[in-house]
């Protein structure tokens, strides 16, 4: 099973881009979130939507 969370560390590893990169693009709102417990997690499909330029 494909995960649909991953975490900030790991959206950035995905995109190739730094932590300050990937909270500035959550900013932007081209990187949708959720919020488990104190954690802020990327969901996958808005990487994807971001890597295939469609945001």
């Amino acid at each position: 099973m494909e995960a649909l969370l991953v975490s900030i560390n790991e959206a950035a590893k995905a995109l190739n881009l730094g932590r300050t990169s990937i909270y500035a693009l959550i900013n932007e709102g081209k990187l949708e979130t959720r919020k488990m417990g104190r954690r802020r997690l990327v969901t996958t499909a808005s990487i994807k939507r971001l890597a295939d330029g469609l945001d």
